[in-house]
């Protein structure tokens, strides 16, 4: 029996419970593990919950107690998500998370203090959701060089550009529709001017080229100054604008990266990506082009992801350590984007071409 224990019961929590309770004799059918979830750490309490019993409010509690192995964080923001999540590491306990805040401002300290430890700290529900992208790319980086990554990772922003594109309704229009719908927050800053991309993109590389780069140096822009106009344009042109992340290892081994409005020709398979979808295109010198696909956000995407990583941890026994270290070498920044890769095909557009 491994018992574990889950930080934060909001949208991907208590999703991760639902998906342990009725997939359990699947999932022990699958791989002879059964999960008992001890604790779940929350402010609230869930009296209506088959599982309201294990709530508790001190996080020592569940570090105190060896018999939970593996901890679940998915609170959301840095602090206290970060202090709680170094603090089980330092007890000897696994790590998943669902929390790219975290991953992208903690990821190399977090990883290396689970390494030295015979730990784990896994993040598959960082980045994309539900789509398994994190796993893969890490084994094909054992075999095959990444050159680039070029992926649409926002569900929101997507949704806005379809519905500007599908309906010819203004971004202001589009974005109320959004929030309407629960796609977009009351404040969608992060979404909208690409910060959520942004440390999505950073996460990527890191995986893809080994170090981490800060997302507050990578040049991000949103999407709040695209009309209808644009998209029209780019459409008579057999493009279409999407918010796009990317990542391009340079001649000199340096890394671009950057978040910004592109115009997608119609041979790209981003360029068919619509509505709340994510779509990850990940080019390596012997794999070619590999394409990812699939919902970016949800509850049940998100918690399948984080299951699967704990399925993962379970299954690998103990004295597994972290495989994956990762430098913070500012220097590895290229500020400008390979000149084989500008295209000027669609410079009256005023947005780069991919």
């Amino acid at each position: 029996m491994v018992k574990i224990a889950l930080l934060g019961f909001g949208t991907v929590g208590s999703g991760v419970a639902e998906v342990l309770l009725e997939n359990g004799k699947l999932i022990k059918s699958k791989t002879g593990i059964d999960f008992d979830i001890k604790y779940i750490l929350d402010l609230r309490e869930f009296p209506d919950h088959p599982l309201g019993d294990r709530i508790v409010h001190d996080i020592n509690v569940i570090l105190n107690d060896p018999e939970v192995s593996i901890v679940v964080e998915m609170m959301g923001g840095v602090h206290p998500a970060y202090d709680f999540s170094i603090a089980a590491i330092k007890a000897g306990k696994n790590v998943v998370t669902s929390n790219k805040a975290v991953v992208a401002a903690h990821g190399p300290e977090l990883l290396k203090e689970a390494s030295e430890r015979g730990l784990r700290y896994m993040f598959e529900a960082s980045v994309g959701g539900g789509i398994p992208i994190i796993r893969p790319m890490t084994d094909l980086t054992a075999e095959d060089e990444i050159t680039e990554i070029i992926g649409i990772l926002n569900g929101t922003t997507n949704y806005i550009l379809t519905a500007m594109k599908d309906e010819g309704t203004s971004f202001e229009e589009a974005l109320a529709t959004a929030q309407w719908m629960g796609y977009a927050e009351a404040d969608p800053s992060a979404d909208v001017d690409g910060f959520d991309s942004c440390r999505k993109i950073c996460i990527l590389a890191a995986v893809a080229f080994g170090n981490l780069v800060s997302y507050e140096d990578v040049e991000t822009v949103g999407i709040r100054h695209i009309t209808v106009e644009d998209i029209k344009k780019a459409e008579e042109k057999g493009a279409s604008i999407k918010l796009i992340a990317r990542a391009v290892k340079t001649d000199c081994g340096k890394v671009h990266i950057s978040v910004k409005p592109y115009a997608v020709r119609r041979n790209n398979p981003l360029y068919a990506i619509s509505d709340v979808f994510n779509g990850i295109l990940v080019r390596g010198k012997i794999s070619g082009d590999l394409m990812f696909y699939g919902k970016g956000a949800g509850k049940l995407p998100t918690a399948g992801a984080v299951v699967s990583d704990i399925i993962d941890i379970a299954s690998r026994g103990e004295n597994q350590p972290q495989q994956v270290i990762w430098t913070t070498d500012k220097e590895m920044l290229a500020p400008v984007l390979p000149e084989s890769l500008v295209d000027a095909t669609f410079a009256d557009l005023g947005y780069p071409v991919c």
